[in-house]
């Protein structure tokens, strides 16, 4: 079975500099990766599982579950988004096929240099933990609304309470 998204190309175009000629398939897998990686990392695994089925079901909607479809509409699809963008913008010029690795470039336009997208990722990343942050403290008020929230054991991701990335220690 596919993995169900928690947003789509219409939600990712309309709310990013993501321009909308943009292949879907350029981009739709960076929105599994920070979908797995970010919002797991943030949702913890029960209830990100909970999201998952909601989805598949058709049962995510305002009438059917409220409270988690605010949740998603309100927190968790803008930190998805900005986390998209973290994972996408470092990949977006690049193209690998059969000759090799390739960088695109058009001939009425300049690509960024290395320090302008480093800076594009990090104004994207401040945007998702912006977003992260009101997350977690909606959910620390909110616990009781979705026990889901709180209710990880063995191999499940505990959902993280630090909305900020500090760089990697090595």
């Amino acid at each position: 079975m596919a993995q169900p998204l928690f947003i789509n190309r219409t939600d990712l175009i309309r709310n990013s500099i993501i321009d909308g000629n943009v292949d879907t398939n350029k981009f739709i897998y960076f929105i599994k990766i920070a979908q797995t990686i970010h919002i797991q990392n943030y949702l913890g695994t029960e209830l990100y599982e909970e999201f998952e089925n909601m989805i598949t079901a058709g049962t995510l909607t305002e009438q059917a579950n409220p409270n988690h479809y605010n949740l998603m509409i309100d927190y968790i699809q803008p930190m998805l988004i900005w986390f998209a963008q973290v994972d996408y913008i470092p990949f977006a010029a690049y193209q690998i096929k059969n000759g090799g690795v390739f960088k695109h470039r058009s001939e009425n336009s300049e690509s960024a240099s290395k320090d302008e997208l480093d800076y594009l990722v990090a104004k994207a990343r401040e945007y998702a933990e912006y977003y992260t942050r009101r997350f977690i403290d909606y959910m620390n008020f909110n616990q009781s609304t979705f026990p889901k929230y709180y209710q990880n054991t063995n191999n499940d991701i505990d959902p993280s309470q630090d909305a900020l990335f500090n760089g990697w220690i090595l």
